[in-house]
């Protein structure tokens, strides 16, 4: 959809009260403007569309590029029609309007609507074509009316002036049954440059309802042309189904984005989460954590147990001490000492009394109740004597080896 400001160059010149056109040039003039006007504004909404009368006491501006259809609509009832069209003045203010529009990025537009005698001749008309080519202004004219004093040439060769690229276009209506605005429909006056006619119709259609400058559906008959107006309800249905169609369009996308953002944001967040965290300890330090455990542990044991040799010798030796200072003490530390040696001195003296046999054996007779002669007996007494035997090996042993040191 382009986006264009428009402004309509309206002739209500005395010419205009012919009836050749139903049901006169100024009665189809004015439906065909209702239609252009609702057709440009429900084409885009940003596009605006102004209007000015070129004939009566001179150029009038009825209202400026503007997207209110009301407003333009409204501008259309009461007006005047008397004196001559002057052409290149209404040209030349329209492209002034257009130039003070408030959105730049709108392309200008003219349309020209011609019913009466053009006075100007051929190369001023190409002037100001030059002008508005120079400026990027398009210009549509639309021919109708009186065609003497070779109108037509002049306004093709206005047009041909203007011309880039086909943007500029100039229709000629005969005079006839149909109304002007049936043959206009049709034409890139409408449908814009490069676009379906399906716009163009819908367009038309809602500018007519809403203006109510016909009473029949679209503004034409069924009964005089069914077939047009089959076409103009197609298209009507086309064009609000491409209209919905990208709406969904525009919609999923804005979501996607939206979407889109979030994740974006949400990524964001958890690694500025994660740096002001710290990085989290790998999963593989694990074994390490154990080994340096267990190094640890081995570690407060070797320290616990030399702790207890060192307790010891500082005990000993705070004992000592202490006995040296108190005579009370040492003697008590000298009859422990003796009492362990008589201790093991009469444990000497029994491993040498049950190593006498025949002691043994006549301690046992001498009970009562017990038989010396009784096999458990016997072999109660050979291990008693086997282990004083190797008690007394083993000191035997421990004596040799003091000697040797």
């Amino acid at each position: 959809m382009v986006l264009e400001a428009t402004m309509i160059c309206i002739d209500n010149s005395e010419w205009m009260r012919n009836g050749d056109y139903s049901p006169s040039r100024f009665g189809a003039l004015a439906e065909a403007v209702n239609l252009i006007c609702g057709a440009k504004t429900q084409s885009n909404p940003e596009n605006t569309v102004g209007l000015l009368t070129m004939a009566g006491k001179g150029v009038r501006v009825l209202v400026t590029p503007t997207s209110d259809l009301a407003k333009i609509l409204a501008c259309m009832h009461g007006l005047e029609i008397g004196g001559e069209m002057n052409l290149a003045a209404g040209i030349q203010v329209a492209q002034l309007a257009l130039k003070h529009r408030q959105n730049k990025k709108q392309q200008q537009r003219i349309i020209v609507f011609a019913g009466s005698p053009v006075k100007y001749d051929k190369k001023v008309l190409e002037m100001i074509g030059r002008k508005l080519k120079k400026n990027s202004v398009a210009l549509d004219v639309v021919n109708f009316g009186e065609d003497d004093e070779g109108k037509a040439e002049k306004l093709e060769a206005l047009v041909a002036a203007v011309n880039n690229n086909e943007s500029s276009h100039i229709i000629h209506v005969p005079p006839g049954p149909n109304a002007l605005s049936d043959v206009l429909i049709s034409t890139p006056i409408f449908t814009g440059d490069g676009e379906g006619g399906g716009s163009g119709f819908a367009a038309a259609a809602a500018a007519a309802a809403a203006g109510g400058v016909s009473g029949y559906e679209f503004g034409v008959d069924p009964n005089l042309d069914p077939e047009l107006a089959l076409a103009l309800r197609v298209s009507m249905e086309e064009e609000r189904a491409r209209q919905e169609a990208a709406a969904k369009k525009a919609a999923e996308e804005a979501g996607k984005q939206e979407k889109g953002e979030s994740q974006s944001t949400s990524q964001d967040v958890a690694m500025a989460e994660n740096a002001n965290a710290g990085t989290p300890e790998p999963e593989n330090k694990a074994p390490d954590l154990m080994e340096d455990e267990n190094a640890l542990l081995q570690q407060a044991l070797a320290m616990s147990m030399d702790d207890s040799s060192s307790n010891v010798a500082t005990r000993d030796t705070d004992m000592s001490e202490a006995a040296s200072e108190d005579q009370d003490l040492a003697l008590a530390l000298q009859l422990s000492v003796q009492e362990s040696a008589n201790d093991q001195s009469n444990q000497t003296d029994m491993s040498k009394l049950l190593a006498d046999q025949s002691f043994v054996s006549s301690i046992l007779a001498s009970l009562p109740g017990v038989d010396p002669n009784d096999p458990s007996v016997k072999d109660l007494l050979a291990s008693m004597q086997g282990q004083s035997s190797e008690k007394k090996d083993e000191d035997n042993d421990k004596e040799q080896k003091d000697d040797k040191k």
